[in-house]
This record gives C-alpha cells, structure tokens and sequence, in this order.
C-alpha cells in the first residue's frame, strides 16, 4: 500500500478545525480512482512518414500520404486530424478506433512551399507528438511536341541494339521514303547495333531516334522509331584516326587516353574519311594477318564493294609490325599488336570513329 506523505501544517496557530479540513481534502484526493487520473499513450505507426520529412513534388502531380496511430488505453478511441487546417484543394479521409488511419490526398497547382501539420488523440488528453511536413511544389514544365534531344556529340554517344527488322525512314514518320532496312545481326554474326546521334519526341507514346548507318554512301543516317531498338547505352569515348598523320588518338571524355601509329589504305584503295562507329569487336582469328582483336566499323569501301560481307573496314592487329606507320593495307586500320590489344582494353562497341 502507498505511504501516505507526511502533512505538515502551515502554522501552529492554525485552528483545529482548518486542520482538519485540510486533512480530509487531501485523503479525498488519493481516493479519486486512478483510471481517471491517469492517461494513456498514442503513438504513431507505419506507414506514417517520420515528423519533419521533406517532400517535392511538381505542380500538377498528386501527394498522397497514408498516416496510423493507436493507443494503449482500453477502450479508447483514436481520431486523426489535420492541425491548422490544410492547403487549398487538400482532403483527408479517415477511420477511427484502437487503430486509426488516415489518407491525406492533394494535387497541388502553384508552386511553393507549404507546411502540413497532423494529431492523433483519444479527445481525453492522450495524444501523440504532433507531426509537420513541409511540402515543396515546384512549377510544372510544360513539354511542347514535337521535343528534340541530341544524344552523341564529341565527348558523349549513345547506341543501342537492332531488336527487330526495321526500315530506316529519311524523315522521322513512316510515310517518309525508306533508305535502307536495318537487320539484328551483322555479316560477321554478331548483334547489329547502331550509333544513335539525335531523338525526336512526337508525342509521350512517339519517339524516333537518327541513327547513323552502316551503308554506301558512308556518313548516311535516317531515322527509325524507338521501339525496334534496345536500351540506350553511353559511351564516353572516341577514336580519331588521322590519315595523313597515320596515328589513332582514343579519348575519354575529350581527354587523350591512348595514340599509336597505324597503317592505312593504300592510294588506291583509300580508308573511307568521315563518322563512323566502332560496330564490333572480333576476336580468335585463324589468321595472323589479323593479329589477336579487330574491330568492325560502320565504315565501308567506296571501291571494294564485293568484297564479302561489303567491303566493311577493320581496325585490327598485324604480323607485319616492321610496315607501320604506313599506307599498307585495302582500306583497313591496322596496328601492332600490343597496341590493338591496349585498344581493346578501353574501347567499348558503340564508340564513335571519325577518320579525317
């Protein structure tokens, strides 16, 4: 049993009677039942979001948060409500009990920040910590179709794989004259992929990308609609090969990681100037001629156009190193041997090739 406290009167001339009083008005307090003194706890629960959690959102665009708290008095009823009222357009639909919960829903139309503050409480003076959000709304951005992108230029590019057969359009719309009909594999066997320089969004359900080609004349591109390609993926790198110089310089991010000297086409059988691609990378050659890696390229012979495959230009390795730098070969790009294989180590397909 609870001791009670010792009571100390006030003053010693304090009339008996008063003394009294005072006694019977403090045994009466210790008797009130402590199911009414005491009160219980609310707490917050999942899915609620912690208190001071920060959200952005655009304009236009809809904010839902789910919230939940109980309590542990029996018999007690939760109710959850917004403090301070909500923002213009906001609702909150709720059910209350041991558990209750709550949907706070708002699709916000002008930008700035707003702060949102809820309760939870039995109404009896159990309560939880109240929680604040702040909310910013940052305006809308309007897209106008058509919406054009450029996807490759000097220190970034972007290719994707051939997923189906497809025809390659001159404009970006199927009505438009069709160049040329792009397949998934290539002469060698490997999976046909192209360099995709710019895009075009018609619509949100519509896009075209300009894709550079791997036909006569070199330098040809057209367009093709999204779908029939994979996923973009970027490179960082770009190969420069420099007839006249006779070396290839490969940078990254428009920084020179690697040069060597190379052979070229001979006078009569010139490597192709212009923008290309590295189109594939081959490897375990019956043949030394090759050395150990070579690279497919989208570029092609103007005067070999029967040979197999359509006279497609390499970048690959030589038995023949004493000859380079040099105009030595059909068309080609060679190199010694251990700098093919260095290349190798740095170059990704899909790497943009310009042959000046």
């Amino acid at each position: 049993m609870r001791q009670l406290p010792e009571i100390r009167l006030a003053s010693p001339l304090l009339e008996p009677a008063a003394a009294a009083f005072a006694v019977a008005a403090f045994v009466f307090l210790l008797l009130v039942p402590a199911g009414h003194a005491r009160t219980g706890s609310v707490v917050w629960s999942s899915p609620t979001q912690a208190d001071r959690t920060r959200f952005t959102v655009t304009a236009g665009s809809k904010l839902i948060l789910k919230l939940s708290a109980s309590t542990s008095i029996p018999e007690a009823v939760v109710a959850i409500e917004p403090v301070d009222g909500l923002p213009r357009g906001a609702s909150v639909s709720s059910s209350s009990g041991s558990v209750a919960r709550a949907i706070f829903r708002w699709t916000p139309r002008v930008a700035g920040g707003y702060v949102i503050r809820f309760g939870a409480s039995t109404g009896h003076g159990a309560s939880a910590p109240n929680l604040t959000y702040q909310v910013d709304v940052s305006a809308k951005v309007l897209t106008h179709y058509p919406s054009t992108s450029v996807l490759t230029n000097d220190r970034i590019a972007h290719w994707a794989v051939v997923l189906r057969r497809v025809a390659v359009h001159a404009r970006p719309r199927q009505s438009a004259r069709v160049v040329t009909t792009l397949e998934t594999a290539t002469p060698d066997g490997t999976e046909n992929l192209v360099l995709v320089l710019d895009g075009i969004d018609h619509s949100s359900t519509e896009t075209w990308y300009r894709v550079r080609l791997p036909i006569l004349p070199n330098n040809s591109t057209g367009w093709v609609p999204a779908g029939a390609l994979g996923d973009l993926t970027t490179v960082r790198t770009h190969l420069y090969v420099d007839r006249a110089k006779l070396t290839a310089t490969l940078k990254r991010d428009g920084v020179t990681v690697f040069t060597t000297i190379v052979g070229v086409g001979r006078s009569n059988w010139p490597t192709p100037r212009g923008d290309f691609y590295i189109r594939a990378k081959l490897s375990g050659f019956d043949s030394p001629v090759y050395g150990p890696v070579a690279f497919g390229t989208s570029a092609r012979s103007a005067v070999l156009t029967d040979w197999p495959g359509g006279g497609f230009v390499g970048i690959h390795g030589t038995n023949e190193p004493q000859i380079l730098p040099g105009q030595v070969s059909h068309g080609c790009i060679r190199l010694r041997n251990e700098a093919i294989l260095k290349l190798a180590s740095l170059m990704q397909v899909g790497t943009p090739l310009t042959i000046r």
